[in-house]
């Protein structure tokens, strides 16, 4: 028997958290990839009508994962500036190369 679309996006979502939470990168793409089939079975096959207190839970439950992921990439952006990976804005253009290009910087002077 198979899970509804909505049973299938829940486990996703609670799976991509964990992995947020447990720093797990790999988990992270597993469970980021079964949120994007789960999110497309349910555009597939709409929820019941009476589903409408629990698909507002998975909307927050999946916006509070997007805050930790945002929190995550703010951190790491900071690690990578403070050991002189990126100075200024990084991120990537229309085309996927790199906005901005990385430089160094000496961490001190002897």
């Amino acid at each position: 028997m198979n899970a509804h679309p909505l049973d299938v996006l829940e486990h996703a979502l609670e799976a991509e958290r964990e992995a947020l939470l447990g720093h797990d990168v790999e988990a992270l793409v597993r469970s980021t990839e079964a949120k994007l089939a789960a999110l497309r079975a349910v555009e597939g096959t709409p929820p019941p009508s009476d589903a409408h207190q629990r698909v507002q839970a998975l909307a927050e439950l999946n916006r509070q994962n997007g805050l930790l992921l945002a929190r995550r990439r703010r951190a790491v952006g900071f690690a990578l500036r403070q050991l002189g990976r990126s100075d200024g804005p990084s991120g990537y253009d229309a085309r996927g190369k790199a906005a901005s290009a990385y430089t160094s910087r000496a961490l001190a002077v002897a």
